[in-house]
């Protein structure tokens, strides 16, 4: 399992380097919603004021006993650029060899 946080972190890393990766090519696309859904389980640590954490649960090929204690969760994400109202741009570049 991993923390949901870290599935995100990974998306928006993975989303900046396409972006990176597009900054000098003619054709671009505005970044538009991004939905996600995860399978996520919840776990509440400590007492009174514990923390609560989302796990991201892998179903794939194993199945879990505790299927119960999952949950499917949709989140639909609107990119921005920081400080801005700005959708991202991403750039899809066809090889040579592609016409």
């Amino acid at each position: 399992m991993i923390e949901l946080g870290s599935v995100i972190k990974d998306l928006r890393s993975e989303l900046q380097a396409a972006i990176e990766a597009g900054e000098d090519e003619d054709l671009r696309f505005e970044l538009g919603p991004i939905e996600l859904e995860v399978s996520v389980a919840v776990e509440r640590s400590g007492s009174g004021g514990g923390k609560v954490r989302f796990w991201v649960v892998d179903l794939g090929g194993e199945r879990r006993k505790d299927a119960s204690n999952t949950q499917r969760i949709k989140l639909s994400l609107t990119p921005r650029l920081a400080g801005t109202d700005r959708a991202p741009q991403i750039a899809g570049h066809a090889g040579a060899d592609e016409e």
